[in-house]
């Protein structure tokens, strides 16, 4: 399970910067839900993970930690089932995306700037059947490096069966869309 762990939060570092001063990754939200998990995982692996709220009037929550084992430049192809999944999964808590409301039509799609991590990523899940469209610039004119892909409709099922969510908000999203 330690392994699943230090996989998953490698793939949530998609949503962290790094503070090379006090060398620190950080992850930030607006909601503190996800970042309590973050601290979670991290205190079960034996790392120290704090959460504090950014400016006064900013409603905005930060995790930093100090964990070692964590790379910007993390490389996903060497991982295993088990391992990659929760790589993804976590990718897809911290850069992943589907609609709010449930009166929206369902979608699930990952957007990132950097496009060679969106390649590792899609190439986990079409590894595990789950078919995707193209890696693409959803517009060049407001940010010509920024870069998204769909996972494809007739995979919604197999990505919710064994990829799915720890986010809190994410995870009930898709307990409810599976209802449906």
């Amino acid at each position: 399970m330690h392994k699943a762990i230090r996989a998953y939060l490698q793939g949530a570092l998609g949503d962290a910067t790094f503070n090379r001063l006090h060398k620190t990754h950080r992850f930030s939200q607006k909601d503190r839900e996800w970042l309590l998990l973050l601290k979670d995982l991290f205190a079960k692996l034996g790392y120290k993970a704090w959460i504090y709220k950014e400016g006064k009037a900013r409603h905005l929550y930060v995790l930093e930690t100090t964990a070692k084992f964590l790379n910007l430049r993390f490389d996903p192809s060497q991982l295993r089932s088990e391992e990659a999944v929760a790589y993804v999964r976590g990718y897809f808590d911290a850069e992943g995306g589907i609609p709010q409301s449930l009166n929206s039509r369902f979608y699930v799609q990952f957007c990132q700037k950097n496009e060679f991590s969106l390649q590792r990523v899609k190439f986990i899940l079409e590894e595990l059947k789950i078919e995707c469209g193209k890696i693409h610039n959803p517009s060049k004119r407001i940010d010509s490096h920024y870069w998204r892909f769909f996972v494809k409709a007739n995979s919604y099922g197999n990505f919710i069966k064994k990829i799915n969510s720890w986010h809190p908000r994410k995870k009930n999203l898709l307990l409810q869309r599976m209802k449906i």
